[in-house]
């Protein structure tokens, strides 16, 4: 006898086995297993059993002193009929088997020994299910249940979740925004010394994080515009293309690097063009006339001009005085990282940056800036007592977008640095996206753990499927078919792929990003004159 088939000690009652495995391969094989037994448990008290033999479902297999769990991928008759189902299934991982009562316990990923052809296929309990997600000592949060039980719950490990990365994906509508929130509020809740940065595009989440949270926008945002470097500068400053763009950057170089040389804090520092260091916008406009008026000829004068428009018409518009105000020129870049990062973070770890109200022509610098700033910060602060930060990019596929559609704009640079190389530094990145065919290549491989809820487009699902680890196939193929706050979770932050129901949010916790109805609210009339004269004050004056 095999020891795959090693004799029940006396006392001892395992579960009838519901099939045999036929095949073995690497990371997945075929059982076999008979449709009278499954149809029989149908009615089992336990839910797990009950659920046995359906796509989605566990299975085990004894290894001598080991019980291997498997997730049933696929299903169909097995050839010859005889009402056998034939499954394909992917191993998740294995666990000792209690000698007396035969209960899994010490669950942990990967296998190390396979079944043999012909071992009986068990159903797995709820007793093992909790086993199996269970978080040891680990630190770790709760987010929600595992499918299909209603009981056991399911947790992300904080440290290897940000430790290598994470991304939530899901179409427009199936409770991405609201999920993003809840995995926020309780790593808060766990780590309320925190540091957390969020890049808010549509001015949901300040909703969600007034009382545990600080909320930047135009308003408060202050950002000084020296804290951008040469290649952000030329983003906002430099208007044409070609050749001559080439021709306006130097001059911006050379007028720059003058100009941050004037400040009396310059004689300490190394100083460059990408040096943090505050400079007067007047004095470059006067350095920039200055060099315009050693030009031989008035043709050579054109990209002066140019360049010296440009700067003119921002500190003018009162749209940029967020960034581009005479009264940014002052070096509060220590209390400005202090606010952002928030260094300390006074019961309220985490900041909410709304870019809704930025002009579009800028919004991919200031998230560029803000992004190398976190970069910047933990490479130069390393020697000093470690303080990870973690940066959460909604609508991640506008920031790093893939070959297609990239402008080449210097955010996208950054993030794929900081995907690459962040987790060196103690700088995790957290991308949410309803597009993630969209996103750069490669970018998001490097996230450690995937929260995949449904996904409607056959590209986002294949593009979703190549990054995830191949034990997860078989929860892959239930993404189109999830239900709103469901999602399939693997990789680092988990102990196994996992079928997740998120928590519901209490109302006041949830991000602004709700539906309207347009059959309850197109029933309504009256007071549209005073909407209309609010909402044009508004438009005119550009205040919320």
């Amino acid at each position: 006898m095999s020891d795959d088939a090693a004799p029940v000690p006396p006392g001892r009652v395992l579960a009838a086995p519901i099939g045999l495995v036929t095949d073995i391969g690497g990371a997945g094989s075929q059982i076999v297993m008979d449709r009278s037994t499954i149809e029989a448990l149908r009615g089992d008290a336990d839910p797990a059993i009950a659920g046995a033999g359906q796509v989605g479902a566990q299975v085990k297999m004894r290894v001598g002193m080991t019980w291997l769990v498997a997730n049933i991928r696929s299903l169909k008759l097995a050839s010859g009929g005889h009402g056998d189902i034939a499954a394909q299934i992917d191993f998740l991982g294995e666990g000792d088997e209690e000698r007396l009562t035969g209960k899994l316990y010490k669950f942990r990923r990967g296998v190390t020994r396979y079944p043999t052809p012909g071992c009986e296929v068990f159903p797995v309990s709820t007793s093992d299910l909790k086993q199996i997600y269970s978080t040891d000592d680990r630190p770790n949060v709760e987010v929600g249940t595992v499918y299909p039980s209603r009981d056991i719950r399911a947790a992300l490990y904080i440290d290897a979740m940000l430790g290598k990365h994470f991304a939530l994906l899901g179409s427009t509508g199936t409770g991405k925004s609201t999920a993003a929130a809840l995995i926020l509020h309780r790593i808060c809740e766990a780590a309320p010394q925190g540091h957390i940065v969020m890049v808010d595009p549509h001015g949901e989440y300040a909703a969600a994080f007034k009382h545990n949270g600080a909320i930047f926008d135009v308003g408060n945002l202050a950002m000084p515009y020296w804290l951008m470097n040469f290649e952000e500068h030329c983003e906002v400053f430099l208007t044409s293309d070609g050749n001559d763009r080439q021709v306006d950057a130097d001059i911006l170089a050379k007028c720059l690097l003058a100009a941050r040389g004037k400040n009396r804090l310059a004689a300490d520092v190394k100083l460059t063009v990408d040096s943090p260091i505050p400079y007067l916008l007047s004095d470059l406009t006067n350095l920039v006339q200055l060099e315009m008026g050693k030009m031989d000829r008035a043709s050579d004068s054109a990209p002066y001009l140019r360049l010296k428009t440009k700067i003119d018409e921002i500190k003018a518009d009162p749209r940029y005085s967020f960034m581009f105000s005479g009264m940014l020129v002052a070096d509060t870049m220590a209390s400005f990282l202090a606010r952002m990062f928030r260094l300390p973070a006074q019961g309220k770890p985490i900041s909410i940056i709304d870019v809704s109200g930025v002009p579009s022509e800028i919004t991919s610098v200031v998230v560029s800036v803000l992004s190398r700033m976190v970069f910047d910060f933990a490479i130069w602060s390393r020697g000093e007592t470690v303080r990870p930060i973690l940066l959460v990019c909604e609508e991640a596929h506008r920031y790093v977008p893939n070959e297609r559609n990239a402008d080449g704009s210097s955010v996208g640079r950054i993030l794929s640095r900081i995907a690459k190389e962040g987790r060196k530094y103690g700088v995790s990145l957290g991308l949410i996206t309803q597009r993630p065919s969209d996103l750069a290549e490669g970018v998001l491989s490097q996230c450690g753990t995937i929260i995949a809820m449904r996904l409607n487009n056959d590209r986002d699902q294949a593009y979703v499927r190549a990054a995830m680890p191949e034990g997860a196939r078989g929860f892959l193929d239930a993404i189109p078919a999830l239900r709103n706050r469901e999602s399939i979770i693997c990789g680092e932050g988990v102990s196994t792929p996992i079928r997740v129901l998120f928590d519901d949010l209490d109302e006041n916790r949830r991000p602004a990003s709700a539906d309207p109805s347009f059959a309850l609210l197109w029933r309504e009339s009256g007071g549209e004159e005073g909407v209309i004269d609010r909402t044009i004050r508004r438009w005119r004056s550009q205040r919320h």
